[in-house]
This record gives structure tokens, sequence and C-alpha cells, in this order.
């Protein structure tokens, strides 16, 4: 029974982790068209904060470290599901998007200091990449295809 609960858990913390890499591009799309120094780009930093620090941060942490509790205490052999292939994948891409979380953190700070080096463009692709590692991770957890 705790296995189901830990398990909702880490879903319910990855919808959030998601939700938020999702959203904090879009805002750093619109951000790009704020005047600096303008009520705008102040609301913008605000937000762009908060979403990180209140939403994505814990959220990311609960996924990782229910995840990895998931991961011990899977059926798939003694060591859980460590020893199983589409985990390994899982696992190979979980790494990356946290990666991506990083640098969106890093674009934050940058944001908050007016100091933005990037284009809407940029962050419009930038936007979509947690899209695609989403899905196959997905695919991965819920197909298992080896």
């Amino acid at each position: 029974m705790m296995y189901a609960w830990i398990k909702a858990f880490h879903i319910i913390a990855v919808i959030s982790w998601m939700a938020g890499m999702l959203y904090l591009p879009r805002l750093f799309v619109y951000h790009c068209s704020a005047e600096k120094g303008s009520a705008q780009s102040e609301t913008f930093k605000v937000m762009e904060r908060r979403l990180l620090r209140a939403i994505m941060n814990p959220a990311m942490i609960a996924a990782w470290l229910l995840g990895l509790w998931l991961a011990w205490n899977g059926t798939d052999s003694h060591y859980g599901w460590f020893a199983s292939g589409w985990f390994q994948a899982k696992l190979g891409l979980v790494v990356p998007l946290s990666a991506v979380h990083g640098l969106l953190a890093r674009w934050v700070k940058d944001f908050a200091a007016d100091n933005n080096r990037n284009s809407a463009v940029f962050y419009r692709i930038i936007n979509e990449v947690p899209t695609v590692v989403m899905i196959a991770i997905v695919i991965l957890a819920v197909v298992k295809p080896f």
C-alpha cells in the first residue's frame, strides 16, 4: 500500500514540476518584450522567481526523492528497477531534464538582474525541450519497452 501512495505523490510532483518547466520559458518569451525597469518587467521577475522557488524546485526535489524510492523498491529484481533497461533510459532522460531546470534557474537570475542575453525565439525553442523529454519518459515508464 505504501508503494502506491509514494507513486501517487511522485506523479503529483512530476506534474507540478513539468507545469513549471513548461510555463517558465513562456514567461521568458513575454518578459523579453517588456522594457527593462518597467512595471511589467518587475511583475515578470516576481512571477518567475515565485514559480521557480515555490513550485518548481520543491516539485523537482520531491520527484527525484520519491522516484528513487520507487526505483529501489520496484519489483524487477533485488535492486528494484535500477537493473531494468527502461529505468536506466528514463533516468538518462531525467538527468538532462534536471539540467534544463538548472538553466531555467540561471535565466531567472539573468532576468532579475536585467541581464537577459537570449531572444524570445530562443525561449520558444527551449520551451519544447521539456515536452519532448517528458513524452519519452512517460512512454518508458508506462510501456517499459526493454
